[in-house]
């Protein structure tokens, strides 16, 4: 990478950010057990948690969105709105790359840009509504949006800003390490994809070095394996702890439960666009006229079937909330309005009769293995259920490198998907899971069952360029009455934070579960 012509000088503006500066640096490494594997660590390529967590290691955002979904200065000291679609951000001054070269306004014109118009299309859910990005000075940056934005300060949040220098590099060319250069906490040293990312403190971080002189994000997504590694004191904290696996944790003198509240929504996707769908057959096997996933009442009978409550109390062991909508009461957009479904199998198959399938027809579910808590038995809980009243059911489930792409480009009738709700409100779900599919204005990246309702649409376009918060609040619940009034997905359940950790390091869980080694302390 080249230097910058720019220099900045070496003093960090300290007292702004939100990531605490910790004690006096020392020789200690940290191991955390992944329970995901992200697919890349290209920074814009593609928006899911294992990403962006991983990420937020080694590169650094205008604005540091902390655990609680507060936005905090972070390469970004302050910013404003200059009227109803342009935002100025002020820039840290002295900021350094890892390669020694200057942070400043370049670099975020193209980072944001470089994830707003990237073929993946992986951050459309947040760049869908930034019109430009230009330098007012090497200090300034000024966001023009395309509409008045409530959240566009949540949506730069999710953008790591990587060195312009960078910003027409391949995939390829941050996995090897070429341009996974940032500003960050942490240096790359090395990345196995499947394996494990290896990095080293950033000794001339802003917010001041980090207590661990090496970090390793080991990726484990078998829960025997990440637990196991617990146990056998190989890694100090891991993710998702394996509800079985409680107990021993508990028991031991060294190790500790790490327990936390989380806005993550597991839901059941369907196929409710397609005439045909391709997993979807009749109860003998035959090819069916029509598609039953597009019937409300088939889709309705098919919630009615699942025990929710018994999935979170003896599948998941109570490590998780049964959820009716995106959010849960208390938060902007939970509406009351929103009809509960509750368990009832013999009124599920009456429903299914009624519907011109009293004998049901047959499906697969489709799911990734290690990505969400106990994602393979929830579904084989699920497709138990399904069975039960008639719709005969087999489960398919596969690494989420595997499912990922899959699933959020429609190939499977009926699948699992999961979105962390980090706003707080029902926007940010809706573009991303419902809102009918466009790229040109970078709605419906995750909706895998081809949802295409006018009304959401139209309520949500309202809602997202609606700033006076009076006005924009009912429009959010109505996001929530239209998605599950109409059972577009069917909700399951909100997933709690359960980590296990020795017991010389202490963690307090965020809401997006993200396990990020700066955050992580040395227990007093």
């Amino acid at each position: 990478m080249t230097a910058k012509i720019l220099t900045r000088a070496a003093v960090a503006l300290l007292g702004t950010i939100a990531i605490p500066a910790l004690a006096a640096a020392q020789e200690t490494p940290l191991t955390i057990g992944m329970s995901t594997t992200p697919t890349t660590i290209d920074p814009h390529e593609d928006s899911s948690a294992p990403n962006n967590a991983t990420s937020r290691h080694i590169w650094d955002s205008l604005i540091n969105l902390t655990g609680t979904s507060a936005n905090d200065p972070e390469l970004a000291t302050e910013w404003k709105a200059i009227d109803a679609t342009h935002w100025e951000f002020k820039l840290r001054e002295g900021v350094k790359f890892h390669d020694g070269s200057a942070f400043d306004a370049d670099d975020v014109v193209a980072s944001l840009l470089r994830a707003r118009d990237k073929p993946s299309q992986g951050f459309a859910s947040y760049t869908r509504n930034i019109a430009n990005v230009t330098a007012k000075d090497p200090l300034t940056v000024v966001v023009e949006t395309k509409v008045p934005d409530p959240l566009i300060l949540n949506s730069v949040s999710r953008i790591r800003i990587i060195s312009a220098d960078c910003k027409d590099a391949p995939v390829q060319d941050f996995d090897n390490g070429k341009c996974a250069i940032g500003t960050g906490a942490y240096s790359f040293v090395s990345y196995t994809p499947g394996g494990e990312l290896t990095m080293k403190r950033n000794e001339d971080y802003f917010a001041g070095a980090s207590h661990w002189s090496n970090v390793t994000l080991r990726f484990l997504p078998d829960d025997g394996a990440r637990l196991a590694s617990l146990l056998s004191n190989e890694i100090d904290i891991i993710e998702a702890l394996p509800a079985d696996g409680m107990a021993r944790v508990e028991a031991s003198d060294s190790l500790q439960v790490v327990n936390g509240q989380s806005s993550r929504l597991v839901y059941l996707g369907m196929d409710v666009s397609r005439d045909a769908s391709p997993f979807v057959k009749a109860a003998d096997g035959s090819n069916l006229d029509e598609n039953p996933l597009k019937d409300i009442r088939v889709r309705r009978a098919m919630l009615m079937s699942i025990n929710r409550p018994a999935i979170v109390d003896r599948v998941m062991q109570k490590n998780g909330t049964v959820a009716d909508q995106f959010v849960a009461e208390g938060y902007a957009g939970h509406s009351d309005a929103v009809e509960s479904v509750a368990y009832d199998p013999a009124a599920a198959k009456a429903l299914l009769a009624e519907a011109d399938y009293p004998d049901g027809f047959s499906l697969t579910l489709h799911g990734p293995s290690g990505r969400y808590v106990k994602d393979a038995e929830v579904l084989q809980a699920v497709g138990q259920m399904f069975t039960r009243i008639g719709v005969q059911s087999k489960v398919e489930v596969m690494p989420w490198a595997m499912y990922s792409e899959a699933y959020a480009q429609g190939e499977y009738s009926t699948y699992l998907g999961s979105w962390g709700v980090n706003t707080g409100e029902t926007t940010n779900p809706t573009v991303a899971l419902v809102a009918t599919r466009d790229e040109a204005k970078g709605t419906g990246r995750y909706n895998g069952g081809g949802v295409s309702d006018p009304k959401i649409d139209e309520v949500l376009a309202r809602a997202s360029s609606t700033l006076d918060e009076a006005e924009r609040a009912p429009l959010l619940e109505e996001l929530s009455k239209q998605t599950f009034d109409n059972l577009w997905i069917l909700p399951m359940h909100y997933e709690n934070v359960v980590l296990g950790a020795r017991k010389t390091v202490a963690y307090t869980p965020r809401g997006d579960k993200y396990t990020l080694a700066y955050e992580v302390k040395p227990a007093n």
